[in-house]
């Protein structure tokens, strides 16, 4: 090594994304690792040192920054341990550009370069960050290529029946040749399922059905992953009834999303037998939970309005429910799984009343303040005061609680803590607007509100409460300090002393400082309280903010005021 020149600590980074080949001798990672370990050995002369520290990540996609390998490679250059990180290709560090450019960025801040030994290339030149993102921008349009090509080939698949992978149902098994793409009987576990069908049919009740399962020793498939570990065998829930009950497989169907396809195997219950059974499962369904004979129909409360509209963050229908108590009734939205499965301290118990509110009143201001902004539709100047009557209009039925309107314009809810997710019927919003469904502008059909909820007693029941406004700290403290770094500019101070006394670096305060150009609306929206739940300080920072005030609002989905 030559005199004077300073060591260089390197590490060696390597990512394969498939597991496919890393049970041999000598894979991949192997591979790029001596690719590597030449590149720096050629390097010795200018003080490069290789670290006897591996980072690998086997079997890990590019397109996530969540790998164990490149976790611990990032802890120890934050740690000052690294000088060069070397790679045998750079998307082998990472396929997304958003991705890359934050490393770059955390690599400078920590003292570290990189360097691939397959693609030659100088970062510090123009040329050369130019000749990077071209090469990075390809990586991630391959990885999103792939992945369109991987979803389309599924589609096509299940259009011809084929079964693409996955677990096998109870009743099933992959075929033995794996070039078949289809699945064949399991003749012991096809009798239980026969079995669920035919008790469901003679109890209608999937509590009953789950009693006598259990007597007769009816349990989960059981499962040996590649270590060997034995899975499943266990009685079955009503939710795992259930979806065997629904799953259009047992009549020889392959599910895809919404639509089934004919399947390339046999089914284990006829059409018949399966038809029957979802049409006695919507029966029990749309019954009145609660209801029985010697209640007065008359004197019940109304049914729930927003039936079969409402779900929470698993993806759980809400259900109409009621109870009464010294001669009032209380109606509630009951979690299915409450009413099904028991108890479950995740399930939601809102009383209707306050939720129905709730949820008219988020769409009669998201409407209102859509209106004012002029963005409810791409409108011209003569149809402003047309379009100001008629969706007044719309908010004043809603405020007065026309519970029709509501019932038709809410297409669907799904609410979780802290924040409610509203879609809106875009047939119905042009019926009631009168005017034509593609000229509704993109963002009025779906939209963020918060919503807060607490529990209540011993029985964990939730409430729904009004919305409200609570202001982002954090966001309000960064937009304050980015008012004050323009201030400083204007008085002629420079970013680099601002980044001195901050003590942080020049990419920082740029990357912050950009808060200050939010338009007015934003500004005030944050400093309310009211902007949308998912527009944090991470997002506003992490790409440049438009200088147009109109496509900020597009961007961050702003209801104005």
């Amino acid at each position: 090594m030559s005199e004077g020149k300073p060591k260089t600590r390197c590490a060696i980074y390597t990512r394969k994304s498939s597991e496919e080949g890393l049970e041999q001798e000598f894979n991949s990672l192997d591979a790029q690792y001596d690719a590597c370990t030449s590149y720096i050995a050629s390097q010795k002369h200018e003080g490069w040192q290789l670290l006897s520290q591996r980072y690998d990540d086997g079997g890990i996609s590019g397109g996530t920054m969540e790998r164990p390998g490149l976790q611990r490679l990032l802890s120890d250059i934050d740690a000052g341990l690294i000088d060069m990180v070397v790679i045998y290709k750079i998307d082998r560090l990472t396929r997304s550009l958003a991705d890359f450019a934050r490393l770059v960025e955390r690599l400078e801040q920590r003292g570290c370069s990189f360097v691939s030994v397959t693609q030659a290339f100088n970062t510090s030149t123009s040329m050369g960050r130019l000749t990077l993102n071209v090469l990075l921008s390809f990586a991630q349009f391959e990885r999103e290529v792939t992945a369109e090509r991987i979803r389309d080939k599924i589609a096509a698949s299940k259009k011809k029946g084929l079964w693409m992978g996955g677990l096998a149902p109870l009743g099933y098994d992959p075929h033995p040749d794996k070039l078949i793409r289809s699945l064949v009987i399991n003749e012991a576990e096809a009798k239980d399922v026969r079995t669920l069908f035919d008790l469901y049919l003679t109890h209608g009740n999937l509590r009953l059905v789950e009693e006598q399962a259990k007597r007769q020793g009816i349990r989960s498939k059981q499962r040996q992953d590649k270590t060997g570990r034995q899975t499943g065998g266990a009685p079955l829930s009503r939710g795992q009834i259930h979806h065997m009950l629904t799953n259009p497989i047992y009549k020889g169907d392959i599910r895809h999303k919404d639509k089934t396809y004919r399947g390339q195997h046999e089914a284990i219950v006829s059409a018949e037998i399966w038809e029957e059974v979802q049409a006695k499962l919507q029966e029990v369904s749309a019954k009145t939970r609660g209801r029985g004979p010697h209640l007065n129909a008359s004197k019940l409360p109304t049914h729930g309005i927003l039936k079969g509209k409402l779900f929470d963050e698993t993806g759980d229908r809400l259900t109409p429910s009621h109870t009464k108590s010294k001669g009032t009734y209380h109606r509630y939205y009951v979690s299915n799984r409450l009413i099904s499965g028991g108890k479950d301290p995740s399930a939601w118990r809102i009383p209707a009343d306050q939720l129905e509110h709730c949820i008219t009143s988020a769409v009669a201001n998201h409407i209102a303040s859509t209106a004012d902004n002029f963005t409810l539709i791409n409108q011209n100047s003569e149809e402003i005061d047309k379009i100001k009557v008629t969706s007044e209009n719309i908010v004043n039925k809603l405020t007065n609680r026309k519970e029709h309107l509501i019932t038709k314009l809410l297409e669907r809810a799904t609410f979780s803590k802290g924040k409610l997710d509203l879609k809106l019927s875009a047939h119905h919003l042009s019926a009631a607007l009168n005017i034509e469904k593609n000229r509704l502008s993109t963002h009025l059909t779906s939209f963020t509100a918060p919503l807060t909820l607490r529990k209540r007693g011993v029985e964990a029941k939730l409430i729904a409460g009004e919305l409200q406004s609570k202001p982002d700290q954090t966001l309000l403290s960064a937009l304050s300090k980015a008012e004050g770094w323009i201030e400083q500019l204007k008085m002629g101070t420079m970013i680099a002393e601002i980044a001195a006394a901050q003590r942080c670096n020049e990419s920082y305060i740029r990357k912050r400082i950009q808060l200050a150009f939010l338009s007015p609306d934003l500004k005030l929206a944050i400093l309310q309280g009211r902007q949308p739940v998912d527009l944090t300080l991470e997002k506003l920072t992490s790409t440049a903010i438009p200088r147009s005030w109109l496509e900020q609002r597009k961007r961050y989905k702003l209801d104005a005021p």
